[in-house]
């Protein structure tokens, strides 16, 4: 129940998001001027800004110029709902069973947290594959909320030892995206540099398989993308967008490092 609820703000959220991704690789402000058709330029009305409804109601259509809205409007803010359901039904469970005031405090940030990292995670991925493009406006403050969520996580709980690991794997990914981007130059980004740290702070916080498990899944997925645009005959033509599969990995790792780290560790005959 609590997932479907958070799930259903996730919605919000995506409506959201398709402003910042459109917008701020523009320079343009995710505030104002109100959303308007791209076509005619009338106002979206309230009532024909309702996630994922509005858009089955008026058939993918404008409302004022019948100009086509692209269906990826609901999907993000499908997107939206599935990646903070995912989000509460990995992290809701700590404040369910938190142990006193404090520690549903630090649970309940640690959940804010990772919401704002799925939401993040939706609108640089699609900018990048739409720009190629991680626009520091939303890769930076990523530092700053993080610092200061499990930072106020921490100082409830005393668990400064995860805060420590957090700061290490964002310096520490950070870093290792750097030598890979000076050592073959144009192969990766400067964006990806700075994003790489930011999941290395989220995964960090989680533990050190968490970190290790997203860093070399993020390698995995991007290097199977890679090699089926070359077998398809457009990788050679093609700049590959990294921060999709970097994120991608990192979500593997958040929510499936346990099943996934047993496994691997099973085929070595380790329990």
């Amino acid at each position: 129940m609590g997932a479907a609820l958070v799930g259903a703000f996730g919605l919000l959220i995506g409506s959201f998001l398709n402003v910042v991704i459109y917008r701020v690789p523009l320079g343009k402000s995710i505030v104002s001027p109100p959303s308007a058709c791209g076509n005619c330029g009338h106002e979206v009305r309230g009532y024909d800004n309702i996630p994922v409804l509005s858009w089955l109601i008026l058939r993918g259509k404008c409302r004022d110029c019948a100009a086509p809205i692209s269906v990826r409007y609901p999907l993000v803010e499908l997107a939206g709902a599935a990646a903070f359901g995912l989000v509460a039904w990995r992290f809701l469970p700590a404040v369910f069973e938190a142990d006193g005031g404090a520690a549903l405090a630090a649970g309940i940030v640690q959940l804010v947290a990772f919401l704002y990292f799925a939401a993040i995670s939706i609108a640089l991925a699609l900018i990048d594959l739409d720009h190629h493009r991680l626009p520091n406006a939303i890769v930076l403050p990523g530092y700053i909320v993080a610092a200061v969520l499990f930072t106020v996580a921490a100082a409830l709980t005393g668990a400064w030892v995860p805060l420590a690991i957090a700061a290490v794997g964002a310096l520490a990914t950070g870093a290792l995206y750097l030598v890979i981007a000076l050592a073959r130059p144009g192969g990766m980004g400067m964006g990806d540099v700075k994003l790489a740290g930011v999941a290395g702070f989220f995964l960090g916080w989680l533990g050190v398989p968490e970190l290790v498990l997203g860093t070399v899944a993020a390698f995995i997925l991007g290097g199977v993308y890679g090699v089926g645009m070359l077998l398809a005959g457009r990788g050679r033509r093609s700049a590959i967008a990294f921060g999709p599969w970097l994120l991608a990995g990192a979500w593997v790792a958040i929510l499936a490092a346990g099943p996934v780290v047993s496994a691997y560790l099973s085929l070595f005959g380790i329990n």
